[in-house]
């Protein structure tokens, strides 16, 4: 077995696997802001699988979400009963809000992947893989330039990042899941 291998079994039970240096830093996290750039990975088996490499123009950040309910906050005033929509819980996981918020302070990159690192009882940690598009490494390497392409910008704002897509029901295919496409979230016209 490679060293992949193992780690990949470590992190089947971090907890009791990892033990002590699973606890510390969760302690350490915690004081720390909710967004913020490392300089490698925490998981470097998930990182890879995921399209990580360690070259200039790809940079991984920890996002810290709050665990709980997704409701969208009452409104206080001017609207009638009806209207509050404060009822129903959001339909999108930690991940994709991870994403977001992520993407929202490094407006100059895209999200090319995210995964779990840890999580307790208040939060949840991600590590989220970001790709400068304008970079000119990027640009070179013939296996991450689709990102540049138009079509893929913001993507992360349109649902179209692997846990976007899981949200939206897209990674049904076949028998059963005629009707799930192009998908909830957008228009036909």
């Amino acid at each position: 077995m490679g060293i992949y291998s193992y780690l990949q079994e470590l992190w089947k039970k971090p907890k009791s696997n990892l033990g002590s240096v699973y606890t510390k830093r969760l302690i350490k996290w915690r004081r720390e802001p909710v967004t913020i750039r490392i300089e490698r990975p925490t998981r470097l088996n998930k990182a890879h699988s995921l399209g990580y490499k360690a070259k200039e123009g790809i940079i991984v950040v920890r996002q810290k979400v709050k665990r709980g309910g997704h409701k969208r906050p009452r409104i206080k005033a001017g609207r009638r009963s009806k209207r509050f929509g404060s009822r129903k819980n959001l339909k999108i996981s930690y991940k994709v809000i991870a994403e977001s918020r992520c993407a929202k302070k490094y407006v100059n990159m895209e999200v090319l992947n995210s995964y779990q690192v840890a999580k307790d009882g208040e939060y949840v940690w991600f590590e989220i893989i970001l790709v400068d598009p304008m970079h000119p490494v990027i640009a070179s390497d013939k296996n991450i330039q689709w990102i540049r392409e138009k079509q893929h910008t913001r993507r992360v704002f349109r649902g179209l990042t692997s846990a976007g897509k899981k949200s939206r029901g897209l990674l049904n295919k076949g028998k059963g899941a005629e009707k799930l496409r192009p998908s909830a979230h957008t228009k036909k016209s």
